[in-house]
């Protein structure tokens, strides 16, 4: 048995990455079915839009598939920084004539919990992931008493190490080149991050279990270059953004279309408080794309949604999130199934 087969359950190498906000349940169900390992983003639903999810799932494929969480801690409002940051798009709010959200404790994001794990243990997923770090030791060993494998994301060999010993039975080794949160947990030093093919042999040598390259990974030839370093498979997230099965918007679509635009990233924090990489936009470029004033993930994402919502509403991007790696010169308005071929080399 190949590694990928060992690690992924899947024929294939590729991991489709969990991207919320761009995608469900048809776009895990669509690379499942062709072989990959489809993943869906859950972070961002509740408990009833979960059931349904994996509901839709379970009824669409009988192929395994991975669930992702985060695990941040929710953090404790500072209200002075809060009002600083208020203060900063104050001018944005006035342009687009909106008024700007009266409290700060309406973050979409949850962290992985007890009454969430009550939600989807009937359908024990085959993988759960998690995003920065792992969650308690009780949900852990609950999620892994279903029999399902374990995955979490490191951004350097240190967090490698720490999910390694922490019981995480593969790690996600999370280039700097990543579209999208980064991973990392132990530090908030955004001078740590390496780069994929830099990073991936050195978790490879230092932790003794399965190691899944993502960042950048836009090919079957960087797939080979991955797996030829050690990995035991890939995963892919900004490839799969003009596939038939996301629902990327419009806007997000016509940036990935344009050299011009999806050649300049950044990691940023100004859209959820955390750093994470985007297009560069006009909010990205104005007040960060490191901004000190943004309130802790994920509370920033509060009043940068309300505009972001107005500001799309006439057309323009401004205020948008649209994440995306470093190398998206993968996009293609084809089918999820083709792009995983595709990406395999099959």
């Amino acid at each position: 048995m190949s590694a990928a087969n060992e690690v992924t359950l899947t024929p294939s190498p590729v991991v489709q990455a969990p991207m919320a906000g761009v995608q469900n349940s048809a776009l895990t169900v669509a690379v499942s079915n062709a072989g990959g390992l489809g993943s869906l983003p859950c972070a961002m639903l509740d408990t009833s839009q979960a059931q349904q999810e994996l509901s839709t799932i379970a009824a669409a494929t009988s192929e395994p598939y991975n669930v992702n969480f985060f695990c941040h801690q929710q953090p404790v409002i500072d209200e002075k920084r809060y009002d600083a940051w208020m203060a900063l798009l104050a001018p944005y709010f006035a342009e687009l004539d909106l008024e700007p959200p009266a409290t700060p404790n309406a973050a979409s994001r949850q962290p992985f919990s007890h009454e969430m794990a009550d939600a989807i243990e009937p359908f024990k997923p085959p993988i759960i992931s998690f995003h920065f770090g792992l969650p308690a030791t009780d949900l852990l060993q609950r999620v892994k008493g279903w029999g399902s494998r374990v995955w979490s994301s490191a951004t350097t060999v240190d967090e490698a190490q720490w999910l390694a010993a922490n019981g995480a039975d593969a790690i996600i080794a999370q280039g700097v080149e990543a579209g999208g949160h980064r991973g990392m947990f132990l530090t908030d030093d955004v001078t740590t991050q390496s780069g994929t093919f830099a990073l991936l042999p050195q978790i490879v040598n230092a932790v003794d279990v399965p190691v899944i390259a993502a960042g950048g990974i836009a090919g079957p030839q960087s797939v080979q270059a991955a797996l030829s370093l050690g990995a035991a498979a890939v995963q892919c997230g900004t490839s799969y953004l003009l596939c038939n099965e996301t629902n990327t918007t419009g806007l997000h679509r016509s940036a990935l279309k344009s050299p011009q635009r999806y050649r300049h990233t950044a990691l940023t924090n100004v859209f959820s408080g955390r750093p994470a990489r985007g297009i560069v936009n006009r909010l990205m470029a104005e007040i960060g794309p490191d901004c000190k004033q943004a309130p802790a993930f994920p509370l920033s994402s509060i009043a940068v949604t309300a505009l972001r919502n107005a500001s799309e509403a006439e057309g323009n991007s401004d205020f948008s999130s649209h994440w995306c790696g470093q190398n998206a010169s993968g996009c293609e308005e084809i089918s999820a199934a083709a792009m995983t071929k595709k990406l395999a080399g099959w």
